[in-house]
Protein backbone atom coordinates (compact mmCIF):
# COMPACT_ATOMS: atom_id res chain seq x y z
CA UNK A 1 0.00 0.00 0.00
CA UNK A 2 1.66 3.22 -1.19
CA UNK A 3 0.27 5.32 1.67
CA UNK A 4 1.93 3.02 4.20
CA UNK A 5 5.22 3.23 2.34
CA UNK A 6 5.14 7.03 2.49
CA UNK A 7 4.53 7.06 6.24
CA UNK A 8 7.16 4.43 6.95
CA UNK A 9 9.79 6.11 4.78
CA UNK A 10 9.10 9.45 6.45
CA UNK A 11 9.71 7.82 9.84
CA UNK A 12 12.94 6.22 8.60
CA UNK A 13 14.25 9.51 7.24
CA UNK A 14 13.33 11.58 10.28
CA UNK A 15 13.55 9.31 13.32
CA UNK A 16 15.27 6.02 12.64
CA UNK A 17 18.90 7.18 12.22
CA UNK A 18 19.13 8.08 15.91
CA UNK A 19 16.64 5.55 17.25
CA UNK A 20 17.77 3.18 19.99
CA UNK A 21 18.16 -0.49 19.15
CA UNK A 22 14.90 -1.59 20.77
CA UNK A 23 12.94 0.97 18.72
CA UNK A 24 14.64 -0.23 15.53
CA UNK A 25 13.75 -3.81 16.42
CA UNK A 26 10.11 -2.80 16.94
CA UNK A 27 10.11 -1.05 13.56
CA UNK A 28 11.42 -4.23 11.92
CA UNK A 29 8.54 -6.16 13.52
CA UNK A 30 6.11 -3.53 12.20
CA UNK A 31 7.39 -4.20 8.67
CA UNK A 32 6.34 -7.85 9.06
CA UNK A 33 2.72 -6.96 9.88
CA UNK A 34 0.03 -7.49 7.25
CA UNK A 35 -0.87 -4.22 5.50
CA UNK A 36 -4.48 -4.13 6.76
CA UNK A 37 -3.34 -4.55 10.38
CA UNK A 38 -0.65 -1.87 10.02
CA UNK A 39 -3.08 0.47 8.29
CA UNK A 40 -5.52 0.07 11.20
CA UNK A 41 -2.78 1.01 13.65
CA UNK A 42 -1.65 4.03 11.68
CA UNK A 43 -5.13 5.49 11.23
CA UNK A 44 -6.09 4.79 14.83
CA UNK A 45 -8.77 2.17 14.17
CA UNK A 46 -6.93 -0.31 16.33
CA UNK A 47 -3.98 -0.28 18.70
CA UNK A 48 -1.05 -2.67 19.03
CA UNK A 49 -0.91 -4.68 22.23
CA UNK A 50 2.90 -4.78 22.14
CA UNK A 51 4.14 -1.65 23.94
CA UNK A 52 7.29 -1.25 21.82
CA UNK A 53 5.30 -1.46 18.58
CA UNK A 54 2.71 0.93 20.01
CA UNK A 55 5.49 3.43 20.80
CA UNK A 56 6.81 3.37 17.22
CA UNK A 57 3.29 3.54 15.75
CA UNK A 58 2.60 6.58 17.94
CA UNK A 59 5.77 8.26 16.68
CA UNK A 60 4.85 7.52 13.06
CA UNK A 61 1.34 8.91 13.60
CA UNK A 62 2.67 12.01 15.33
CA UNK A 63 5.05 12.74 12.44
CA UNK A 64 2.42 12.49 9.72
Amino acid sequence: MKELDVLLLRYLDADDPGAPGDERAAFERILELPDPELFGYLVGRSHPTDASIRHVVDRIRRDR
